[in-house]
């Protein structure tokens, strides 16, 4: 018993470490994309320059696309793969495996 609610501490503790690297990832995020489109808008407003060029937001976009990832790790998201997926799959082929040896009898 000591060994099992040992086991579910660990788990406990793992997946609040995750969601804290998480919290801490979308924070950084959030800091230095508004300093960087912070700075993006003074220089562009100093030289006329347009403020919505494509290569003003590529580092926004892609740190985003990185960060969506992160969030799809921690939080379990898998709209294609996930665990109901997997458990649809599972009784599937037990179903087709037992209706194969049904079959047979």
């Amino acid at each position: 018993m000591q060994i099992e609610e040992n086991d579910k501490y660990k788990r406990a503790k793992r997946r609040i470490e995750q969601l804290k690297g998480f919290y801490i990832h979308l924070l950084v995020y959030i800091l230095v994309n508004l300093f960087i489109l912070i700075n993006i808008y003074i220089s562009t407003a100093e030289d006329n320059e347009s403020f919505w060029q494509w290569e003003h937001f590529f580092v926004c976009f892609a740190w985003g696309i990185g960060l969506t990832f992160h969030a799809i790790n921690v939080f379990g998201i898998n709209p294609f793969l996930g665990k109901d997926w997997e458990s649809r799959q599972i009784e599937k082929y037990m179903r087709e495996d037992e209706e194969e040896s049904k079959k047979y009898k």
